[in-house]
């Protein structure tokens, strides 16, 4: 399927997507912050840059889109149609730097987790709640 938007445009609305404080980082950080749990975020000392930080429990959470980080078997996590030579390359990239950062945090004696975005749902924030906390 052909991409409904000329390259010049396409160009400029995949530049205007950011990687802090997304809908979904948002929505995580809220429901958190309601169950009492404290944070920080993005810290700059930390491998990744962790969206969000649990010093106290000694826990790393990202939150991450299921596009850029192509979500296993995830309905949102479409391969484009066009330029498929660079979307692969940019995906296989990411996906790397996600296990090379997790293997850092984990050596520097991190719990690291990850939520996804489509798993944005009460039962599985409540579930990481635990996770964090426990």
């Amino acid at each position: 399927m052909a991409d409904r938007f000329n390259r010049k445009t396409r160009s400029r609305i995949m530049a205007a997507i950011r990687g802090k404080n997304t809908a979904p980082e948002l929505t995580v950080r809220s429901f958190l912050h309601r169950m009492g749990l404290r944070f920080r975020i993005h810290v700059p000392g930390l491998p990744g840059r962790p969206d969000l930080v649990f010093t106290k429990h000694r826990t790393v959470v990202f939150v991450h889109g299921c596009f850029w980080h192509q979500h296993p078997r995830c309905r949102l996590a479409r391969m484009p149609a066009s330029n498929r030579r660079f979307w692969t390359k940019k995906f296989s990239g990411n996906r790397e730097r996600d296990r090379r950062t997790a293997r850092k945090l984990r050596a520097a004696g991190w719990k690291v987790l990850t939520i996804w975005q489509c798993q944005l749902d009460e039962r599985r924030l409540r579930r990481l709640a635990g996770h964090i906390a426990g």
